[in-house]
């Protein structure tokens, strides 16, 4: 058994305190979870036991921070699991914290990719698809929100008439405009049949 000799308020974090046990700093709580365990100066307690408290603090103190990082924007799975683990939490202590959060609703990742598919234009499938991929998004989600998603004809013609103005319509030129539309993440079918609309006043079509 070990003493706790003083439990001290920190000086730069007044809602933490900082544990001693035998005279010695052993870990910082919450107050509220020192004050939720009744711990005070003179008690006796197994060093096991204040690890078990500190555990219960961790958690607690991680779905906080993960609170705080999601009023910004929603985050993947991913991206909070990364997020946690840069403030050096435990996988043991982030897979609680994320446990949390999705009981609560606040990380989905099949919101998230619907979110980020309304929030981006311009761009088509396989750009979509690689940036969630980019940022953590559950594979199994992606592909259910891009099944909601009809790449819009209209609109990819519209960049490649601003891709293509100002230029003439040379063969070098429209298959640079189609390269464009596929670094843009559209389909070859879909780019081929945009470009061959395009050039019917008499344009090149591309390779």
């Amino acid at each position: 058994m070990a003493k706790i000799t003083s439990i001290e308020q920190q000086k730069k974090d007044k809602t933490r305190c900082s544990v001693y046990l035998d005279g010695a700093f052993y870990c910082g709580l919450k107050i509220e979870v020192a004050v939720k365990y009744r711990l005070k100066p003179g008690d006796e307690i197994e060093k096991s036991r204040l690890d078990e408290i500190q555990f219960e603090n961790e958690k607690l103190q991680a779905v906080e921070k993960a609170m705080n990082h999601l009023s910004a924007t929603i985050k993947t799975r991913r991206q909070m699991s990364d997020f946690l683990s840069s403030k050096g939490y435990t996988g043991q202590v982030i897979d609680y914290a994320i446990q949390k959060l999705e009981s609560y609703g606040y990380i989905d990742d099949a919101a998230y990719c619907r979110a980020y598919i309304n929030s981006v234009s311009g761009k088509g499938k396989a750009a979509i698809r690689a940036a969630l991929i980019s940022r953590g998004a559950d594979r199994a989600a992606i592909d259910a929100a891009l099944e909601e998603v009809e790449e819009d004809g209209g609109q990819t013609l519209e960049l490649a008439r601003k891709y293509m103005r100002g230029k003439e319509f040379t063969r070098v030129n429209v298959n640079k405009a189609a390269r464009y539309l596929m670094s843009r993440g559209y389909a070859y079918d879909l780019v081929k049949s945009v470009i061959a609309e395009l050039t019917e006043d008499g344009g090149d079509e591309f390779d």
